[in-house]
């Protein structure tokens, strides 16, 4: 009994005994898990420490390259619109005074006589029709164009002659004035159907169909006149109880497109009013140089018609009929826009 008490006792120590190492072992390995979880979470925060810094220099980076990339790029728009500016008689000193010298030579007028009002035409019976309607009008005749300016209506008239390039010389000119409005009396072909000789327009915009436009805006901008100077010509015309079209026309420098019937059919496409040669140079122009600018065409011919192309005995029926009207118009819509037009403010580019 006292031998085998011992070895129950013996085997409870032994018991006891590997317990204890286990359990020790299990201690031991506890240990080493928590020990290398916490190395391989500082590791962890560590790395992503480290790439937090890094992003945040590589962030820090790119804003100063941004800010740098952000600034040669306004820069650059800077120089871009000095350059335009001088390119232009507003912004040119020396283009101004050679602008300003060669429109007293063309036109025969000192710089004291134009007034703030300008009317644009290519027909000299519209200059000798103003003289007759103004009697103080003050007329010259210059090296290239003929001009007329009545100091009581406060409107010069300025016969500058045929074409898209005439046309843009002197829209540019015309900023040395520094014009409050300019408004174009001019003839065009009508190509919609519903128009007829004597029919007037005021054109929304111009088809860039000629060549010298392209020297001033690319070709993507649209040719298009004041806002405000349409408007007040419009009152006018209602005023007086006369209808008009208003919409878009075409502006080019092929004289015989009557006979091209390619040139035709693409008008027709087009969906254009009418067809003439200055509106678009004028308008152009004009905007560049920041002078005001308006336009009501008189329909003069249907060339799209039978037998409706202008000849000279139509031409003559055009002139002794509706032009009268035209040039009175104008004048009316000059003088009031002195006096009650409303100030047009300029974008500056």
């Amino acid at each position: 009994m006292v031998v085998k008490k011992s070895t129950q006792k013996k085997a409870v120590q032994k018991n006891t005994t590997k317990s204890a190492k286990t359990s020790k072992s299990k201690k031991a390995v506890k240990s080493k898990t928590v020990k290398a979880v916490k190395e391989k979470a500082a590791k962890d925060i560590k790395v992503v420490k480290s790439s937090s810094a890094e992003a945040i220099i590589n962030a820090e980076a790119a804003a100063t390259l941004n800010t740098q990339e952000r600034r040669e790029v306004l820069h650059e728009i800077s120089d871009l619109k000095e350059k335009l500016r001088h390119r232009r008689i507003h912004g040119n000193e020396d283009k101004k005074k050679i602008a300003r010298d060669m429109l007293e030579r063309y036109t025969g007028h000192d710089i004291k006589d134009f007034q703030k009002q300008i009317i644009l035409t290519n027909f000299h019976y519209y200059v000798e029709r103003f003289n007759v309607l103004l009697p103080d009008a003050h007329y010259t005749q210059g090296s290239a164009f003929k001009a007329s300016s009545s100091k009581k209506a406060q409107v010069t008239i300025i016969e500058f002659g045929v074409g898209s390039a005439m046309a843009a010389l002197i829209g540019e000119l015309l900023a040395v004035i520094e014009p409050k409005a300019v408004l174009f009396l001019g003839l065009a072909g009508g190509v919609h159907p519903s128009l007829d000789v004597g029919d007037f327009v005021l054109p929304i915009a111009s088809i860039r169909g000629e060549g010298v436009t392209q020297h001033f805006l690319p070709e993507q901008v649209p040719a298009l006149p004041t806002f405000k100077v349409q408007k007040f010509v419009s009152q006018i015309l209602v005023e007086h109880g006369l209808e008009y079209r208003t919409g878009t026309i075409h502006s080019t420098d092929y004289r015989f497109w009557e006979f091209d019937d390619r040139f035709k059919l693409n008008l027709l496409e087009q969906r254009v009013l009418a067809v003439e040669m200055e509106t678009a140079a004028l308008f152009v122009s004009c905007f560049v140089s920041k002078v005001n600018i308006g336009a009501l065409l008189l329909i003069s011919d249907c060339p799209l018609k039978e037998g409706g192309i202008k000849t000279k005995q139509s031409a003559k029926a055009v002139f002794r009929k509706f032009t009268d009207v035209h040039i009175e118009l104008g004048i009316e819509a000059m003088a009031d826009i002195a006096e009650r037009g409303e100030a047009i403010r300029h974008y500056q580019w």
